[in-house]
């Protein structure tokens, strides 16, 4: 499919409709590329023993019965908890499928 020749050359965008190259509109999010460089630093800045440390302290606390801590720490190693409904749909679909796959192997 052909496009028309842009009538809107003034914004940026080529023959085609789409941004062209030097396009002053199409630099990007400036807060992403803030964004990276601050994750960048962050990553430079930790070290894999400061992690470890961060882990350590927080499994102490969750021992010792915070609550907020324990949470977090089961959550970042099993992931968010699954909701019980969930389980028991998923058990019911499983048995039904197991059914209908028993009664068309008659």
């Amino acid at each position: 499919m052909t496009h028309p020749p842009s009538t809107t050359a003034g914004n940026g965008r080529g023959s085609g409709g789409r941004f062209a190259p030097g396009n002053r509109y199409a630099r990007g999010n400036p807060h992403a590329r803030r964004v990276a460089r601050l994750r960048a630093e962050l990553l430079r800045a930790v070290a894999p023993d400061h992690i470890r440390e961060v882990v350590a302290a927080l499994l102490t606390q969750a021992k010792s019965g915070d609550v907020a801590a324990a949470k977090e720490l089961l959550q970042r190693l099993l992931g968010p908890p699954v909701e019980l409904d969930l389980l028991e749909r998923l058990e019911t679909l499983e048995r039904h499928l197991a059914e209908v796959a028993q009664e068309q192997g008659k």
